[in-house]
């Protein structure tokens, strides 16, 4: 259905009203930019008629940066200094990448655990901040081309499993490219969006979004207008990428086989080496999409030739633990959303990685329907990224396009035992604030220190930790009298920030959650694993841990009122209290919460009387020397 922007006689904004606004599908292997004309979005070429943009920054001698095709073309030439995949880098420090025997860069890590990775080239030291900026300012320059005109700002996507740090370097890298960023908007959202609106689509819908370096599925319902994310999940080490690397091993193997046939020795390949057997393994991968074998050959640089040849069925066989691991978040998703097969009305395939036979059959007989590939799957993110940038500039209303998103992981704090506090839980319509009230632990306490947490896990060791930050300035009062407020905001683009805040006195600390580089998509889904698969664990530790909490507050509450007011008491009576006191403490050394309760509540038996004592005496203080008229006022 085409998006006409119609307005009654007279009515309508002036040209020069129209503001500019792109949206950019920054990908793993491939980038693009759109904008709506005349209420259609549309993909915007190059000078050469190219949608695409390959995502490759090359460094040359002269200084000079290339990004895209002509940088592709000298990737097996110039392999140190021609970066691909760099998505897979964004938010993530050296200790993050596992496997680097098949890349071929010279990576150099931050001493600062806060920055990222480094990348050595002949310009110098780069981050994948900047290598990205170097593709955004290559598809803003398109834009500005092509729409004649300076860009009010552009919508950029990003895998919707993408962590704190891999968004903010997201955000970082637009600014660094001189881009007015309107929103990040997660890519199976955006794909949504362009299919709902082009097809006049409603009902609960999954996109399946399988891209050059990541995985995302998320499931949103459809209604007029109206596009809420019910769940997702995803891999956001997961890609195109892979299958290549898949090929690229085989092909080793099959040169090592035939090198050992001929008794001859096999020397490890070079930096060029490596990347041209990548991008034939690459190629080849393109090539059965529509074909039964591919051919692989190029002659190394030892002057060796390379001839194999790889069928339909091997490359099956090679990758279908691949295909099978994408399966795993989306069973994943369906039962957070708390969804059945029947219930799906379509499924929306995303990424050019979705156009293998083998990922397509996959999805095919999961969800025992045909999925939908009416749309381009590289283009349809960039589309819909287009479409929301329209709305949030003005230009055509936002009532008619709401999106609600959702957060990927619980967000928390640290509470006494090392419990973990959930404020925001996973699957969260974004943008969300929420608060909740924490008071003292002990008397006279004037400062509290906030750990913000992520992750599923009742335990803060089992989660991670994402900032931290104090309160200070909290007056003197009685353990449990203060009231601190903390509240936690995620916005549009999935970035947290979060504040305290104490009630009597106004006092206020707060921090924008800037996380360090590191937290790996493995991490991510373990986080997930463990919750589902350590539950009942989790349970039991987290009732001794409060069990554990309640022995040392009641503990710590008698001793003082021994100290104040033991005067009350007969001497039995305190040998007796002090006897629960001592039993407690061993008790709470313990693993078994429910010893440590009935323990607490012995000793309050044995303080009943003393506890009787104490108010009575303070009635006693608060009445002497009054007489009835003046307790009466």
């Amino acid at each position: 259905m085409a998006l006409l922007q119609i307005s009654e006689p007279g009515m309508s904004a002036a040209p020069h009203q129209h503001k500019l606004a792109i949206g950019i599908d920054l990908g793993t292997t491939n980038s693009l930019v759109a904008t709506v004309f005349s209420g259609m979005s549309k993909v915007l070429q190059d000078e050469h008629g190219h949608a695409l943009l390959p995502s490759v920054v090359r460094y040359l001698p002269s200084g000079e940066v290339v990004v895209g095709h002509e940088a592709q073309a000298q990737q097996s030439a110039d392999p140190v200094n021609t970066v691909v995949s760099v998505k897979r880098f964004m938010g993530r420090s050296l200790k993050d990448i596992a496997d680097r025997a098949h890349i071929p860069y010279h990576f150099v890590d931050s001493a600062d655990t806060t920055k990222h990775l480094q990348i050595q080239t002949r310009a110098g030291l780069r981050t994948p901040i900047e290598i990205s900026a170097e593709i955004l300012k290559t598809l803003k320059a398109r834009a500005e081309k092509s729409l004649g005109g300076e860009l009010t700002g552009a919508v950029i996507t990003v895998p919707a499993y993408f962590d704190d740090a891999q968004r903010q370097a997201t955000k970082d890298a637009a600014r660094l490219a001189g881009l007015n960023v309107l929103r990040l908007l997660n890519e199976p959202t955006a794909a949504a969006v362009a299919y709902g609106l082009d097809n006049a689509a409603e009902g609960t819908f999954v996109i399946y979004d399988l891209g050059g370096g990541t995985f995302d599925v998320s499931i949103l319902k459809l209604t007029k207008g109206v596009f809420e994310v019910l769940a997702t999940n995803g891999d956001s080490a997961l890609g195109g990428d892979d299958f290549d690397h898949r090929i690229y091993c085989w092909v080793l193997d099959e040169i090592r086989t035939k090198v050992r046939e001929s008794h001859g020795h096999f020397n490890p390949l070079n930096e060029q080496d490596t990347r041209l057997l990548l991008t034939k393994s690459r190629q080849a991968k393109e090539w059965l999409t529509d074909n039964h074998e591919a051919q692989i050959t190029c002659r190394l640089s030892d002057g060796s030739f390379v001839d194999v040849t790889l069928t339909a069925t091997q490359f099956l066989e090679l990758t279908q633990h691949l295909v099978t691991k994408t399966l795993s978040p989306t069973l994943k998703a369906m039962r957070d959303a708390n969804l059945g097969i029947e219930d799906i009305k379509g499924v929306v395939l995303v990424g050019g990685a979705t156009r293998m036979p083998q990922v397509r059959h996959a999805v095919e007989d999961y969800f025992q329907q045909t999925p939908l590939t009416n749309l381009d799957p590289d283009k349809v993110v960039a589309l819909g990224a287009a479409i929301q940038a329209n709305a949030l500039v003005g230009n055509r209303s936002e009532e008619d396009l709401l999106l609600l998103d959702v957060t990927p992981l619980s967000l928390g704090l640290e509470t006494m035992g090392g419990l973990v506090e959930k404020i925001i839980p996973r699957n969260s319509t974004l943008p969300v604030a929420r608060a909740q009230d924490f008071t003292t632990y002990k008397d006279g306490q004037t400062a509290m220190s906030i750990q913000v947490l992520q992750g599923e896990r009742e335990l803060v060791a089992d989660c991670r930790s994402l900032a931290r930050f104090e309160l200070r300035g909290i007056p003197p009062m009685a353990a449990g009298a203060a009231r601190i407020r903390v509240t936690f905001q995620v916005d549009a683009d999935g970035l947290l920030s979060v504040s305290a805040r104490e009630q009597t006195s106004g006092i206020e600390a707060n921090v924008v959650v800037k996380p360090s580089y590191g937290l790996t998509e493995d991490e991510i889904t373990q986080m997930l694993k463990s919750s589902f698969g350590s539950a009942e664990t989790d349970k039991k530790s987290r009732m001794l841990a409060e069990a554990r909490v309640s022995a040392g507050a009641i503990i710590q509450s008698v001793k003082l009122a021994l100290a104040a007011d033991s005067n009350l008491i007969s001497d039995v009576e305190k040998l007796a209290i002090e006897a629960e006191i001592l039993k407690l403490e061993a008790i709470a050394k313990t693993e078994d919460a429910a010893a440590i309760n009935k323990a607490v509540d012995s000793l309050n038996h044995a303080t009943e009387a003393f506890a009787a004592a104490r108010m009575n005496a303070s009635v006693s203080r608060a009445l002497a020397g009054k007489n009835l008229d003046e307790v009466n006022l």
